[in-house]
This record gives C-alpha cells, structure tokens and sequence, in this order.
C-alpha cells in the first residue's frame, strides 16, 4: 500500500524516542483527537479485499463494529487510542481448540487476539492488521487503507421514481452478458431446460475445486431488481447488488427471524416478517436499490421498507458505495437456480 511506509516510519519513531538515554529534551508528541477516527469506514484491504469499520463513542467508553474481507459484521472485543495517535482495534476468537480428550471433548482452550493498528492519513486512515499465528511463533501482517463514509442520506420517495428501460439480464439460452468475476476459478454456472443453474460439486477424493462468482459486464447505478430462485434444502448463495450489498439466498424457511435469511441484507438488515416459501419452490425477489437504502419484497411481502445500509456485505467487490457495480450471483456455496432476472434502472 502507498501509505504503508508512512505507518512503519510512526511507529520506528515511536520506539526510536523511547529507548533514546540522552537527557530528555523537549519532543514534540504528535496527537490525534479520538473524534478524527469516529465514524464509518471502508476499507480496502492488501490483497484486494473489503472491510468496514465503525468507531463511535458510547457514554464512557468507546466502540466499534468491523467486517473484514467475507463473513459478517461483529462486534470488536476492544478499542482504544494509544500513544496519542494510534487507534487499537482488537478481534478476539475465544474458542480456539488446543487440545481435545479421548471423546473428543476441548480440554484445552485459548482465546487468540488479532489486532488493527490505525493512524489518520490527512483524511483517511492507514493500518495493519497483525494476526499471531496459530504455533504462537510469529505474526502475520496485512496492511490497509480506509475512507471516511459520509452519512446516509434520508430515505428516498419511491413513489416519484422515475424507471428507465428495463434489462433483461438472463436470456434463458446461455450466459451471454455474464462473466466470472476471477477467471481463474471454476465456471459452476450452465443453463439447463432455461434455467441459470449453480451446482458447485466436488468431486472426492482430488484437490478442492475454488468455483467462481457470476457477474453481469454491464454495471448499474440505482435500480430495481425482479429474480426468481429455486434453493434446495440445506443450500445457500447470494444476490449481490451493485457488487456491493448481498441480499442472502438460503433455505431459512420456518427459522427465527435472523440477518442471515432468505431475503436479508447479509448480516446488516433483518427482514421484519418471514416470509419464506419451503426449500425446492420457486420464489421471488423484488428488490429496489436507491440512495443507499434497500427495500425487499419476498414472494409479495414487504420484508425490508426502505432501510439504510451502512456499509458493503462480506465478499464486496469493491469499497466505493457510490460507483456504478454489476450484480453478482455467488456461484462458490451451494445449489441454486435463478430464472427472470429483470433490472429495470432509476434514472436521476
């Protein structure tokens, strides 16, 4: 990362000051008020991954919430300012297994803690992640930057949006208008009987096949969004929006509402009612992307109206929440069949 050098010569200095044995003189300390980190941040991540991050004030302490690359967002086991100008933000895994007895039982646990180590960058911020490795010898390292998220803006009128025409994505013959999103993996996608099938199989007994994501070449700004899905029982995959937000695609049916059902924005939005349909039936998926705010129609029900969304899902494709970005179907968890995919785009 450009920046990364900036962030190594702080923190050598930092070291530099302290194990200086001439007299002391007066040094200048570079400090950074808390206020400057608080707020929503994307991330882009060493590798090309996103992350998010939200430092806020509680009454006496601070807190935050993190997503890191896939996953969800959770809740960070601490942070804190050190050294006037270094934002700590740590991630603890409790239930790290050492050792296990003759049944198998956990005799032996450790709670092993990763942390983000954050400075500003004019209006940014700059880090690295360090995560212990798993022998206790050594520390692995990931450098990132971040961007300041303006507030989301109030809920948009859906009832004075102007559509333009809409697109057909999926022509029921083949995957013309779609590509991988990393050509280097596995196609799981066909057309089968006019249906845009998923079934990422693998096979036994050989290396584990890294099957790939499906995404449309156009990309779209704001827009509304008709699907229809067919998930078996046990299955799993995703309708991202905009490369960006993943509305979640799984047999949830008869579960406790929950931000990773069928219909929700994936660990951001829980739907306010289920309204699932049995694995193996055909569903549909009415979804309106507008000014940051997503609203979800399940099979007629108004699931989600019109909510905020802070920040990217897990497997973003990219950290800027205001470029244009295509939809992506997940193509690397489970089976899953899609028919009539219709975008029709707000236009501004």
């Amino acid at each position: 990362m450009k920046n990364t050098s900036l962030f190594f010569t702080l923190l050598l200095g930092v070291l530099i000051f302290h194990s200086c044995k001439t007299e002391p003189t007066e040094t200048p300390v570079l400090k950074t008020d808390i206020q400057e980190f608080l707020g929503q941040w994307t991330i882009d991540i060493e590798g090309g991954s996103v992350g998010w991050l939200e430092v806020r004030q509680e009454e006496n302490y601070l807190d935050a919430d993190v997503l890191w690359g896939g996953g969800s967002v959770v809740p960070v086991s601490n942070v804190f300012l050190a050294r006037n100008q270094v934002l700590i933000v740590q991630r603890t895994n409790p239930n790290v297994i050492r050792k296990r007895d003759e049944n198998n039982n956990p005799v032996r646990t450790h709670m092993v803690t990763s942390w983000l180590e954050i400075i500003k960058d004019g209006d940014n911020i700059d880090g690295i992640l360090l995560s212990p490795r798993s022998s206790g010898l050594g520390v692995d390292t990931t450098t990132f930057t971040g961007v300041n998220l303006p507030p989301v803006p109030p809920a948009p009128d859906l009832t004075s949006l102007k559509f333009g025409e809409p697109v057909t994505l999926f022509n029921g013959n083949d995957l013309t208008g779609w590509k991988l999103i990393n050509e280097n993996q596995t196609n799981g996608f066909k057309v089968v009987n006019g249906l845009l099938v998923n079934e990422p199989v693998q096979p036994e007994g050989v290396e584990r096949v890294r099957y790939g994501n499906l995404r449309t070449e156009q990309e779209f700004e704001d827009f509304n969004l008709k699907i229809e899905v067919n998930i078996p029982a046990g299955s799993n995959s995703g309708v991202y929006l905009r490369g960006m937000y993943e509305i979640q695609v799984m047999d949830s049916y008869k579960r406790e509402l929950d931000p990773h059902n069928m219909g929700a924005v994936f660990s951001r939005i829980k739907p306010t009612v289920a309204a699932e349909k049995p694995a193996g039936e055909w569903q549909t998926l009415d979804i309106t992307l507008c000014e940051r705010h997503i609203t979800v129609i399940l099979n007629g029900i108004k699931i989600i109206d019109n909510q905020p969304v802070y920040g990217p899902t897990g497997g973003a494709m990219k950290s800027d929440v205001f470029a244009p970005g295509p939809i992506y179907l997940q193509g690397d968890h489970g089976k899953v069949s899609y028919r009539n995919i219709l975008l029709t785009p707000i236009v501004k």
